[in-house]
């Protein structure tokens, strides 16, 4: 229950799927969690659950991730409300079905501005936040798409790329400053998520289909669990890589 007491953490996207796992996850590790997501509906009601599980723990803020001013004010709410920030969750994702051929100049640009840029504003925003608390832990979410060929999740696959490669960059410069924070990036399989099953729709699959392969179906908690570890002080040695969750999808 206390391996995150006294620390605080952003997740963005944390209104749904693999976001409000992991805000739940670290909650009950013992976390204070500001929640962020541009569903205000959902994410206010993801927050009051969490408070009435545990009063005083968690807080809702509308946050549009590829909005750069609005990353200040989220970090500065999380501060302010919570007194510092530990841990950032750079979570919220999107999704575009389409190949290299079929994608438009602006599903590319959109996908990209969310989980590419919106990592990028989350990780300079939240940099000097992290450094003021003595340091912490970013988490960004990549996918095992960064690693296999999915045509049909061109730009999707673009911007978890580039959060691959960007988390390594940003390790590098907290280290070589001395900051004392740490930055990994979580690469998920097939997990069980209202994004999944939307892709799923559209691609005319249903998701009991994942069951017939040997790597199966996640389930939200199983990446929550990852993301606690790499919150604690636990993983304090753990810096600048990528982990993969997909139950050995990528090695077959």
């Amino acid at each position: 229950m206390n391996r995150l007491e006294g620390k605080v953490a952003i997740v963005t996207g944390a209104a749904s799927g693999l976001g409000k796992a992991d805000a739940q996850a670290l909650v009950r590790a013992g976390a204070r969690v500001l929640l962020t997501d541009v569903n205000a509906a959902a994410g206010e009601a993801a927050a009051a659950a969490l408070n009435k599980e545990v009063p005083g723990s968690a807080a809702f803020a509308v946050h549009d991730v590829r909005d750069e001013k609005r990353w200040g004010e989220v970090v500065a709410e999380a501060q302010q409300r919570f007194g510092r920030l530990n841990v950032l969750v750079n979570n919220a994702g999107v999704v575009v079905v389409a190949n290299p051929e079929t994608t438009t100049l602006e599903q590319f640009r959109f996908a990209n501005a969310v989980m590419s840029e919106g990592v990028f504003l989350g990780c300079k925003a939240a940099i000097p936040a992290l450094h003021a608390a003595g340091g912490g832990s970013i988490i960004n979410m990549s996918s095992v798409a960064s690693h296999l060929g999915y045509p049909v999740f061109f730009a999707y696959s673009a911007a978890k790329g580039a959060v691959r490669a960007m988390t390594k960059s940003i390790a590098v410069h907290c280290q070589m400053n001395k900051y004392q924070i740490r930055c990994n990036s979580v690469h998920a399989g097939a997990i069980e998520t209202p994004m999944v099953a939307s892709a799923n729709e559209v691609l005319g699959m249903k998701m009991a289909d994942y069951e017939a392969a040997p790597w199966g179906l996640g389930r939200p908690e199983d990446v929550a669990n990852l993301v606690v570890f790499l919150a604690s002080d636990e993983s304090r040695f753990v810096n600048g890589t990528e982990i993969v969750i997909d139950n050995a999808l990528t090695i077959q």
